[in-house]
């Protein structure tokens, strides 16, 4: 079995412990890391074999890589159906969901559109913060690898669920849309978006006054 593994490149132990898992099951396993905002490494297009995997990867992987995986492609999305693209975490506080989740799916040329082949959910608290919940985010989906990565090293057909992705994936511009606070907003509205995009060591909620920008600072 040979598997092309796509990642961010960072210190991360949850991305560890799939790692780890990966390469005690397969001996032929190339791993590839990045950054966001990095170019595609095109040196990697030519590779062929059977499972192409994404775990938090930086990139959109291209179509024409896609279809070097012989039995399949497959992603695993910090966010249930019902957020797909960037900043899912964000903009389901923002919305104060009672209920999140993780997606492992079949990649398609466009992000979060293929099919989905299991979800696994969890309860959100009034406590969570963005750091909070993405925290818990991502050891549930380090389950969901566990549970998924089985099928793959028992050499069982993947499972199949009648979920579906349920509205186009969020992009960039959404998220930086939403930590833009106007004076005019209602409290409880300025109240969300402050929750919803503070994260430590990033930019957070801002608003802009005099052509100064004022931004929030997550403690």
């Amino acid at each position: 079995m040979s598997i092309l593994l796509f990642s961010k490149r960072r210190e991360d132990f949850y991305f560890q412990k799939a790692y780890d898992f990966i390469k005690l099951n397969c001996e032929d396993v190339v791993l590839v890391q990045g950054l966001p905002g990095e170019p595609f490494p095109r040196e990697y297009l030519s590779w062929e074999g059977d499972y192409i995997l994404s775990y938090l990867c930086p990139w959109v992987l291209p179509a024409e890589i896609l279809q070097k995986a012989k039995k399949a492609a497959i992603n695993f999305h910090p966010g249930p159906p019902q957020y797909p693209g960037t900043g899912c975490t964000n903009f389901a506080l923002y919305h104060e969901v009672d209920v999140y989740g993780v997606t492992c799916h079949h990649m398609a040329s466009h992000v979060d559109t293929g099919n989905i082949i299991a979800v696994k959910r969890f309860p959100v608290f009034p406590s969570d913060t963005v750091y909070s919940l993405t925290q818990r985010c991502y050891s549930h989906m380090l389950a969901l690898f566990y549970d998924i990565f089985s099928y793959i090293v028992m050499d069982a057909p993947l499972p199949v669920t009648d979920e579906v992705w349920t509205r186009e994936p969020y992009r960039r511009k959404d998220l930086n849309a939403l930590k833009r606070i106007e004076l005019d907003m209602p409290p409880d509205e300025i109240r969300r978006r402050i929750r919803a995009s503070a994260f430590p060591g990033t930019p957070g909620a801002y608003v802009e006054i005099a052509g100064e920008r004022f931004e929030h600072t997550p403690e």
